[in-house]
């Protein structure tokens, strides 16, 4: 194991619903928090409860022109301004310029962002890199103390590649992602999870900046390498669709030869790759428009270093 690490205690803390105008559990805590805030007052830190995308919310859609969560690039944040540019390139800049800048010593310490799936992920904690120290403990903290559901980590940044999501803007993020869930649509159960999720990670926060020490440990998280769109006709409609043997079975081993695709006329597509892989966001109604019909994810165990307050 390597040695442990210190970073500053945390002050600013931001907590972003409805980045995605369609997902509701977040939208909807967001706007419990915007008038309530007290559950999340903790003594050390400050929170920060906002609406991401305000005009896909009042659409009750993903989006209006382009995928917010898409936009957190270098290049789209310090772009010109133009007269016809998406209302999300817009947005980003503002969120950029309030809870940024993103890379600078100004920005906010850390961002949540709060999402729903329709694929059958149950509670997963979205972070860009193993490397990532503070919200890798912070998962850990979360898998040893929230006990209403395993919590699988989902490692999103292929290599070489900037990150882009809303909680890049700040020093450090992580997003909650829970399912299944229809889009338009607030389940009880996933709302009362996420907020009890939220109420753990703060927790967590408070412990670190009051100086706990937390030690060295392993632990298992599933890494993207890419994704795999559906079969198509020349036309570029999908010809098959995801197989009832791989259908809600996100996360779990899908070996060469295993079934993954059927198409209309009932024939099966077997998986031809060399290796097993861990599909997530299985038939993910959010990304037919990506032309993904779920992550390919390796599986692995990292060894992260200890961590307290400097």
């Amino acid at each position: 194991m390597a040695a442990s690490c210190r970073l500053k205690p945390l002050s600013s803390v931001a907590v972003s619903g409805g980045t995605h105008g369609n997902e509701m559990s977040g939208i909807y805590l967001a706007k419990h928090w915007l008038r309530d805030p007290m559950e999340l007052r903790r003594g050390s830190f400050a929170v920060t409860p906002f609406l991401g995308n305000p005009r896909a919310i009042e659409k009750c859609e993903r989006y209006v022109g382009q995928d917010l969560n898409r936009t957190f690039t270098t290049e789209l944040l310090s772009s010109a301004e133009a007269e016809d540019e998406p209302y999300e390139v817009v947005r980003a800049r503002e969120i950029n310029q309030t809870y940024g800048p993103k890379g600078s010593a100004q920005a906010f310490d850390f961002m949540f962002d709060l999402h729903n799936t329709t694929a059958n992920m149950g509670a997963c904690l979205i972070v860009d890199s193993e490397e990532s120290l503070l919200p890798m403990h912070m998962c850990h903290y979360i898998q040893t103390h929230y006990k209403w559901s395993p919590c699988r980590i989902y490692l999103y940044k292929l290599p070489g590649e900037e990150t882009y999501s809303i909680d890049s803007v700040a020093k450090a993020g992580l997003a909650l992602e829970l399912g299944p869930q229809p889009q338009r649509v607030v389940r009880a159960d996933l709302f009362a999870q996420m907020r009890a999720l939220m109420a753990c990670a703060l927790d967590f926060i408070e412990l670190f900046n009051k100086g706990t020490v937390f030690p060295a440990f392993e632990i298992a998280a599933y890494k993207i390498t890419g994704r795999m769109d559906y079969p198509r006709y020349p036309n570029g409609e999908i010809s098959a669709m995801v197989h009832p043997k791989l259908q809600d079975k996100d996360f779990l081993p899908l070996n060469p030869g295993d079934p993954v695709f059927q198409t209309f006329s009932g024939e099966e597509i077997v998986y031809k790759g060399d290796t097993t892989i861990y599909p997530a966001f299985i038939n993910e109604a959010a990304y037919y428009e990506k032309k993904v019909a779920f992550a390919k994810m390796e599986k692995h165990t990292f060894s992260i270093s200890g961590l307290q307050r400097e």
